[in-house]
């Protein structure tokens, strides 16, 4: 582990973050920081590292994912902005085995807008309004390109705009005309900052709508005729999400994929309180030796049954 790593990791499990990290942000950085950097790193743990890797060739081929599955309400972006600082503070002094290039993909527009604090740039940047850097970092943050975009974006546009006539005219009976643009120039529209840089780390947020179906794991017989329309919408979104990932691969390469997405089974009700929530963190987070229910109120202890 680096001296910068262990001195964000310090920085993080004190006092200076606010509000105060919840213990499960803390615990997913941290593991995503420890395959990363020890596991590949020492032999006696490269079975970790193998095992993962087997799971990626066998589901996305080519590409490395290491994802972080969390409740509704955890604190996605934060984590988002803790990878962020700890590639950009390492790259920026001088580990060549990090990145200061960052695509960050979303599922929507609305989502795209609120994700604008993982910028260095902004006013509100979580790495300064949150206080995740030590002062004499904040500067190497800065340095880094971090581009945001939503899934749509990678699907090819059309430079040419046809009537379904012309277009069967200018056909003939041989190839039509090429009037979408081409996987280089949505490239250049999408992340221009990036096609300068190489091991590209890519970041998903709500990354449960991107997937490739594994051959043969087909189950759409068995759904009902609006179950089917809805699975195919997903899956004919969650290949234009991949193949734009797989896109900037081909050109830049990526060396790591971090999806971030809710774990479902995990999710809060929406009609429990955001207090309620910040109430139960909060108690795990104190109590965090003893056992998940001593202590905490009725409520919590009802929320931690319905969760298991």
């Amino acid at each position: 582990m680096t001296h910068e790593t262990a001195r964000l990791l310090e920085h993080w499990r004190g006092a200076h973050p606010q509000p105060r990290l919840f213990f499960c942000q803390l615990e997913a950085v941290e593991t995503i920081i420890w395959l990363e950097e020890v596991a590949s790193r020492q032999p006696q743990f490269q079975t970790f590292r193998e095992k993962l890797k087997q799971e990626n060739e066998g589901a996305n081929p080519g590409l490395f994912r290491l994802a972080a599955k969390m409740a509704t309400g955890s604190g996605k972006t934060t984590i988002m902005a803790m990878l962020i600082a700890w590639q950009a503070v390492n790259a920026a002094r001088g580990r060549k085995s990090f990145s200061d290039a960052f695509l960050i993909v979303c599922p929507g527009i609305t989502i795209r807008d609120r994700l604008r604090v993982l910028l260095p740039s902004d006013p509100e940047s979580y790495y300064e309004s949150r206080g995740l850097l030590p002062d004499d970092m904040i500067g190497d943050v800065r340095k880094a390109r971090v581009v945001i975009t939503n899934y749509h974006a990678f699907k090819l546009r059309e430079t040419l705009s046809l009537p379904k006539f012309a277009r069967a005219v200018l056909q003939g009976r041989g190839k039509g005309p090429q009037t979408q643009e081409s996987e280089g120039q949505m490239r250049a529209r999408v992340c221009p900052e990036l096609l300068s840089r190489k091991n590209v780390i890519v970041i998903s947020d709500e990354a449960h709508h991107c997937y490739q179906r594994k051959p043969g794991a087909s189950e759409e017989s068995k759904l009902q005729a609006e179950d089917r329309a809805e699975a195919k919408e997903n899956e004919e979104a969650a290949r234009l999400w991949i193949n734009g990932i797989k896109a900037l691969d081909r050109k830049v390469g990526v060396s790591l994929i971090v999806p971030v997405t809710q774990r479902r089974k995990a999710t809060v009700p929406m009609k429990l309180s955001h207090r309620l929530f910040q109430e139960f963190f909060t108690a795990r987070y104190v109590s965090k030796n003893a056992h998940p229910s001593d202590g905490l109120p009725v409520s919590v202890r009802n929320l931690l049954a319905e969760m298991s």
